[in-house]
């Protein structure tokens, strides 16, 4: 069961939940720019200068949340992201290093 944030426990992050939310090029940007980053380091949604409206940039960081890409704490007035690596690499061994291999301009 997710806990009261939507980070969902390392036993239900389903690959078809990450898939889909890896489908759009704007969040595998996000966690690839996680991934290329120190292990642990946060960052502001608004660090990332996705080309979209505040109100999709919200759907999709609830979107990478919800499939257990990422965690979300409130840090004052405003969110900070953070890339869920050991999460991610335990439950799909390599799926990080393929999209850290995944250029920027491949969609």
């Amino acid at each position: 069961m997710p806990d009261d944030e939507g980070h969902p426990a390392l036993a239900e992050m389903a690959l078809g939940d990450v898939l889909s939310a890896l489908a759009d090029p704007l969040r595998r940007r996000v966690v690839r720019e996680l991934a290329a980053g120190p292990d642990g380091a946060e960052r502001t949604c608004s660090s990332f200068a996705l080309p979209v409206s505040k109100a999709t940039v919200t759907h999709h960081f609830r979107t990478l949340r919800e499939a257990g890409l990422i965690r979300q704490v409130n840090r004052g007035n405003s969110r900070m992201a953070t890339l869920r690596r050991a999460d991610v690499e335990q439950r799909f061994p390599g799926l990080l290093a393929l999209l850290t291999a995944e250029g920027p301009g491949d969609a």
